[in-house]
């Protein structure tokens, strides 16, 4: 009987929802799929806890190879230039500098609680920017690398049928849809595509 679990995480619970075991502890492997949707400083919460995520998976043991990052990144160095036009900056004095609040004022560092860690060290940018799309997102659970050549890092699921995968999806959302940088993900493809990775035995659980 297929078990499955489609979980969207909520981006404040994250560090208590996500628990992973040791990698080794069980028959198979673990693999997750880590996508935050947004983009800009306006939806800071998304991407940081995205990279939470994978801090928390690298800390149990999986590997990088067993992990798929997909988002914007646009954080790390971000500047106030991309901003909508209708986030009116507000400029304030920061060591000399003038500076926006919708910048980042610390560059290379993404926090996902106040005077945290920085989460953004280490995190793979397997697809960024353009390339976060609903498309890409079901070609890679359904692991289709020749769909995703010349894309990204072009890193699929390569799980099989005693694996464990682990969906992790950060943003905004309605009935039936999940939103992403320029368009939404809607639950009929979604849906499909875990039938597909069942039907080819990619999963043991999916969660």
């Amino acid at each position: 009987m297929m078990r499955v679990v489609l979980a969207v995480v909520a981006a404040a619970a994250l560090g208590s929802a996500l628990v992973v075991p040791d990698a080794g502890k069980q028959n198979g492997n673990l693999w997750a799929v880590l996508v935050a949707g947004s983009n800009s400083w306006f939806n800071y919460r998304h991407q940081s806890d995205v990279c939470h995520a994978y801090q928390i998976l690298h800390d149990h043991g999986v590997p990088d190879d067993h992990i798929i990052v997909m988002m914007y990144d646009d954080l790390a160095h971000n500047t106030d230039l991309d901003f909508p036009l209708y986030l009116k900056p507000v400029r304030y004095e920061s060591q000399g500098e003038r500076l926006s609040p919708r910048s980042n004022p610390t560059p290379g560092v993404v926090i996902n609680r106040p005077d945290g860690p920085n989460v953004y060290t280490g995190v793979p940018k397997d697809y960024v920017g353009k390339d976060v799309t609903p498309q890409n997102f079901l070609k890679v659970l359904k692991g289709d690398s020749e769909g995703l050549k010349g894309v990204g890092s072009g890193k699929v699921l390569g799980s099989g049928p005693n694996d464990r995968v682990f969906i992790n999806l950060v943003d905004h959302g309605a009935p039936g849809i999940f939103g992403f940088p320029t368009s939404f993900l809607h639950v009929k493809d979604f849906r499909n595509a875990i039938q597909s990775m069942h039907r080819n035995k990619q999963f043991k659980d999916v969660s």
